[in-house]
C-alpha cells in the first residue's frame, strides 16, 4: 500500500514562472480559491484589470482535484459535493456546460455489530428544532440545546444522530457551536439533494480562469499595507521578494488563516491591522475534518453478504476513528472515502500520513466486521491534512456559541479599500460550501466595483504608489 499526499493536481499552470506582467491594477485578490476565481471573473466582466495572487502552485483552494489516467473518477482531497439548491454552484455547471450526477441517499448504519439500513432521523431532528425556542439574546453550545431536545422527548437514537451530524457534516465541536446557528441551518433545511460535478470541482473552477485576469501563482503574501484608496502588497515567490500596488484588494484568506497570529507559518500582517476583524473572528471557528480517499484492488462492498451494498452510497459506524464511509455512486468504482470531522479530526490531526491511512483503513475493517482483509484490498491512500495547511488551516468555517453576526461582519468592507470574500463570509445560508464561496466572490466584485466608481477620497499622505512587477 502506497500513501499518496500534497501533490499538486494535474490541472493547468497559470502564470507561474518569470513573474506577473505590470499594473497599473484595479485589484488585487489574495487566493485562487472558488472565492478569489468567482471575484476575479466578475471584475473582469466588469472591465477591471485584475491581479491574483495565490500562494500554492494551482488554483482551486480548498477544492483539490487529483486526475488519475485509471480511475472512473477524480480523486477529490477537498471539496466534493454539491449540497442542496447550491443556485451559483448550479448556474456555474451550466455556463460550463457541465453536469453533476446525483447521490443515491443510501445508508447503513453499524449497530450492535450490524451493517442495517439507516433511518432517515434527519426530518424529526429538524422538527424537533423547530420547535424549541431560543430568546434573543440566548445563544449557548450546541449541546445545551442537545439536552433540552433530550428533555423534550427526542429519543437518544435521534439525539446521536444530532451530535454526529454537528460533527461530521458541519465540522464543528458540539461544545462550542453555535446552537442558534444549527438551528437556523437546519430547522429551515429542505430534504437536500447532494450531488457531485461529474468532472470534479478541479475542472469547474477552472472555467472560472478569465484570460484578462492576471495570475500568480506560488507567490506567497506576507504583508498587506494600506490606507483609504490604495493597497501595497508584499510577499515572495521562489525565495524573491515582491511588492505591487493596485487601487483596492479582495481577501478571500479561510478565517483560519486571518486568525493566526503574526509569525506563525502563513500569517499575513496587515498594516494598519484589522482590529475592526477581531470581534468576527472571534465568533467563528475554523472545523477540522480529515478525508482519505481509498484506491482499492475491488469495491469488495458490492458483492459482500450476496450483494445487500450493492446500491450503498453511505456507511456510518459512529464508534470508529473514521465514523463515515462513502462510495462513488451513481459511479462505480474501487474506491473508498473514509470521513471524520470535528473532535475526531482535531485528534488524529497532524499525526504521520502513514498512522492517519492506518486509522482509515481500521474504520473500514471495523464497519464490515472484520470479514474483509481490507489492508490487503488498499493499494494507495490519498490524503491531505487541511489542519496543517499554512495557506488553510482548517476545512471549513463555524460559527461559535455567542457570534451572533460574525459572518456579516467579517464580511464588511474596510474604508471602501479592503473587500472580504470566502465561504466564512457567507450569510445567505451557504456558508461552509463551495457555492458560499461563489457567491461571496461575487459580492465582494460587486462592492469592489461600485467603490471604484465613486472612489473614495485619498489619504493626505498622497497617491497609491506605481505597481511593480511582481
Amino acid at each position: 500500500m502506497s500513501v499518496a499526499s500534497d501533490h499538486p493536481s494535474s490541472g493547468m499552470a497559470i502564470a507561474g514562472g518569470a513573474g506577473v506582467a505590470n499594473g497599473p491594477f484595479d485589484a488585487i485578490v489574495i487566493g485562487a480559491g472558488a472565492a478569489g476565481l468567482s471575484a476575479s471573473a466578475e471584475l473582469a466582466r466588469r472591465d477591471r484589470l485584475v491581479l491574483v495572487l495565490e500562494a500554492r502552485d494551482r488554483i482551486g483552494g480548498r477544492a483539490w482535484s487529483r486526475y488519475e489516467p485509471d480511475t472512473a473518477v477524480p480523486i477529490e482531497l477537498g471539496a466534493e459535493f454539491i449540497h442542496g439548491q447550491a443556485i451559483p454552484t448550479r448556474a456555474l455547471l451550466r455556463a460550463a456546460g457541465q453536469t453533476a450526477v446525483d447521490v443515491p441517499r443510501t445508508r447503513w448504519v453499524l449497530r450492535n455489530d450490524r451493517l442495517d439500513r439507516g433511518k432517515d432521523l434527519f426530518p424529526l431532528v429538524r422538527d424537533a428544532l423547530r420547535k424549541i425556542r431560543l430568546s434573543d439574546d440566548e445563544d449557548p453550545p450546541f449541546v445545551v440545546l442537545l439536552d433540552r431536545l433530550r428533555q423534550a422527548g427526542l429519543s437518544d437514537e435521534a439525539c446521536t444522530f444530532a451530535r454526529t451530524l454537528v460533527e461530521g457534516f458541519d465540522a464543528a465541536d458540539p461544545l462550542r457551536v453555535s446552537a442558534r446557528s444549527i438551528v437556523r441551518e437546519w430547522s429551515s433545511a429542505p430534504d437536500e439533494l447532494q450531488s457531485r460535478p461529474l468532472r470534479g470541482y478541479g475542472a469547474l473552477l477552472a472555467m472560472l480562469v478569465d484570460r484578462r485576469v492576471t495570475f500568480g501563482l506560488r507567490r506567497v503574501v506576507h504583508a498587506v499595507r494600506w490606507r483609504r484608496g490604495a493597497v501595497e502588497v508584499e510577499g515572495s515567490f521562489l525565495g524573491n521578494p515582491f511588492r505591487i500596488a493596485a487601487r483596492r484588494a479582495i481577501v478571500t484568506l479561510p478565517v483560519g488563516v486571518l486568525q493566526l497570529a503574526p509569525g506563525e507559518p502563513g500569517a499575513i500582517a496587515f498594516e494598519p491591522a484589522l482590529d475592526r476583524k477581531r470581534h468576527a473572528l472571534a465568533g467563528l471557528a475554523s472545523g477540522p475534518v480529515l478525508k482519505v480517499v481509498l484506491r482499492l484492488r475491488t469495491a469488495f462492498w458490492e458483492t459482500l453478504d450476496a450483494g445487500r451494498y450493492l446500491d450503498a452510497s453511505f456507511f456510518h459506524a459512529p464508534a470508529a476513528a473514521f465514523p463515515t464511509l462513502w462510495t462513488p455512486l451513481p459511479v462505480r468504482a474501487p474506491l473508498l472515502v473514509a470521513w471524520a470531522g470535528g473532535p475526531k479530526a482535531e485528534r488524529l490531526s497532524g499525526l504521520p500520513s502513514e498512522r492517519i491511512v492506518s486509522e482509515a483503513v481500521a474504520s473500514v475493517d471495523a464497519t464490515f466486521g472484520g470479514r474483509i482483509d481490507v489492508r490487503s484490498q488498499v493499494e494507495t491512500a490519498y490524503l491531505h491534512d487541511w489542519q496543517r495547511d499554512p495557506f488553510a488551516r482548517g476545512a471549513y468555517s463555524y460559527e461559535q456559541a455567542g457570534g451572533g453576526s460574525a459572518r456579516q461582519d467579517l464580511a464588511a468592507p474596510v474604508e471602501d479599500t479592503l473587500f472580504f470574500a470566502g465561504e466564512a463570509t457567507d450569510d445567505e445560508g451557504e456558508a461552509g460550501t463551495v457555492a458560499g464561496a461563489l457567491q461571496s466572490g461575487i459580492r465582494a466584485a460587486r462592492e469592489l466595483d461600485e467603490s471604484l466608481k465613486h472612489p473614495p477620497p485619498l489619504h493626505p499622505a498622497g497617491q497609491a504608489s506605481t505597481p511593480r512587477r511582481v
